[in-house]
């Protein structure tokens, strides 16, 4: 299993844009084979910075994701909706359960 976290600050007076092209990239990402879950969240404490959590099944299923066509207009709108770059970690799960 990958998972993979990440930061972006994004422009204030673009919260609203960055908000619906979110819930826009997560409905079609988690139709793609291999994603367990795609999702955005708010900062509690500073709501221009957005956090990113996903779950993949395997690392071909995360390359192929990388290859579809909303990944390439989520990348060319981000652009234009960010302060500075985001920040992607990728982890590799060997196992996983509940607390």
């Amino acid at each position: 299993m990958i998972i993979v976290t990440g930061t972006v600050k994004i422009r204030p007076e673009m919260r609203e844009a960055a908000i619906e092209r979110g819930l826009w990239m997560s409905r079609l990402t988690e139709q793609e084979p291999g994603c367990r879950s795609y999702r955005f969240y708010a900062d509690l404490a500073d709501p221009a910075t957005f956090l990113v959590f996903e779950v993949w099944e395997s690392d071909e299923a995360l390359r192929a994701h990388f290859g579809t066509p909303h990944m390439a207009e989520f990348s060319r709108v981000l652009a234009g909706l960010v302060a500075n770059p985001p920040v992607v970690t990728r982890y590799e799960v060997i196992a996983a359960g509940t607390l």
